[in-house]
């Protein structure tokens, strides 16, 4: 394999667990907790990351791609210990806050109100891991990918 297509993988990978992040969501109707936001930010990144280093020579956008592909996947790996049990979370884990929901809504119960979404709640599930363990699996693997890329970089 080529930098070029490493980053495109990388960056391919990035993209497609953020659009499926988005259809869970907008599709499924699984609406994400914090965590679950916190998670998308760095395949964002990543995403900016391989555009860059398609377009510039160089080890620093692959390793920064690989940095964004592991703070995503130790976001996922924190929110899976979260969903297990392992250790608590945030504090903002219980659901959104009600931060913009006046008192009156809270009290009448024909408001329509979401209702909080728990980082410590498994939405979905396959093979025994939930979305955060897939995209800490996943993202490991996207890292291993950028760093492939960055090795075949030339210094510059």
């Amino acid at each position: 394999m080529t930098r070029n297509s490493l980053i495109l993988a990388a960056a391919g990978g990035s993209a497609a667990l953020l659009l499926g992040a988005l259809t869970f969501q907008y599709v499924g109707g699984l609406h994400p907790c914090v965590l679950c936001i916190w998670q998308r930010w760095p395949h964002l990144a990543a995403l900016v990351a391989g555009a860059l280093a398609l377009a510039l020579p160089g080890r620093v956008w692959p390793l920064l791609g690989a940095l964004a592909a592991l703070t995503t996947a130790g976001i996922g790996g924190f929110h899976v210990g979260v969903e297990q049990g392992w250790w608590q979370g945030l504090s903002s884990c219980t659901g959104p806050g009600l931060a913009g929901i006046s008192t009156q809504a809270l009290l009448d119960p024909t408001a329509d109100v979401a209702a909080p979404v728990r980082c410590d709640a498994v939405a979905w599930s396959f093979l025994g891991l939930s979305m955060a363990g897939w995209n800490m699996v996943l993202s490991l693997g996207l890292a291993g990918l950028w760093l492939g890329a960055a090795g075949m970089a030339r210094k510059g």
